[in-house]
C-alpha cells in the first residue's frame, strides 16, 4: 500500500496519494478511500483502477491533523494501510483503522 505526502508551500493542504496494489486487490471491482474526511461514506472517495490492477486516489487534507481512514475493496472487504502512520481500534473493537498524520 502506498501513502505519499506532497506539502503545499501556498495552501494550508498535503497533497495525499493513497493507493492499493493490484495483488492486494485480487481482480477488484473496485476501491473506495474511507475515512473520518469523508464522513465515512463508503462511496464518497472512489479509487481509480489501474492497468496494472492497482487503485489510487490524491486528496487534499488540512495540514496539521491526523485522519483516520480504511479502504473497501469492492463494497465487501475492509483492509488497512500497511504503511500507515498509526493505528487506532475501531469503536467497534474489532479491527483497527489506519491513520495518517499531515
Amino acid at each position: 500500500m502506498i501513502i505519499k505526502k506532497q506539502f503545499l508551500k501556498s495552501r494550508p493542504v498535503c497533497k495525499v496519494t493513497f493507493g492499493l496494489p493490484g495483488e492486494m486487490t485480487n481482480d477488484a471491482v473496485s476501491a473506495h478511500l474511507v475515512g473520518e474526511f469523508n464522513n465515512w461514506v463508503p462511496t464518497a472517495t472512489p479509487m481509480k483502477k489501474l492497468k496494472d490492477g492497482s487503485f489510487t486516489v490524491t486528496i487534499d487534507l488540512e495540514k496539521g491533523k491526523e485522519y483516520q481512514f480504511r479502504y473497501l475493496i469492492d463494497q465487501t472487504q475492509w483492509e488497512n494501510a500497511w504503511n500507515a502512520d498509526k493505528y487506532v481500534p475501531t469503536p467497534f473493537g474489532d479491527a483497527e483503522n489506519s491513520i495518517v498524520v499531515v
